[in-house]
């Protein structure tokens, strides 16, 4: 499996609610598991409520802006709901890829408004 598609469904886990957010510690570095940790209660990624069906990673791409390092996006499928996960990768010295950025597009804890209440 790509380090792409093992890291945007340990997130998705992470960000709908499925796994506790500490599954990430030695998964990330930097800023990411704060990022991670201040997102996870939130569970932006879980299903709607009344919908039932677990998310799921529907298409995952990357960007390769230097050798070691992956920019990489993801769409989450949650029935016909379509959300974006984005999330940076950089391969250690140690040979392992580390998170160390995680964006959803916007921030979840933001008031809902009338622009943003259909995401």
């Amino acid at each position: 499996m790509r380090p792409r598609h093992w890291f945007a469904n340990r997130l998705l886990l992470t960000l709908s609610g499925q796994k506790p957010v500490h599954w990430m510690l030695g998964h990330t570095v930097g800023q990411a598991y704060e990022q991670l940790v201040r997102l996870a209660p939130l569970t932006p990624l879980r299903p709607p409520a009344g919908r039932r069906g677990a998310p799921v990673v529907a298409r995952c791409d990357e960007y390769r802006p230097e050798p070691h390092v992956i920019e990489a996006f993801a769409r989450i499928l949650t029935g016909e709901r379509v959300q974006a996960l984005a999330f940076r990768l950089e391969h250690g010295a140690d040979g392992r890829w580390r998170c160390s950025a995680v964006d959803l597009g916007f921030d979840p804890a933001a008031p809902v408004t009338a622009a943003t209440a259909g995401r």
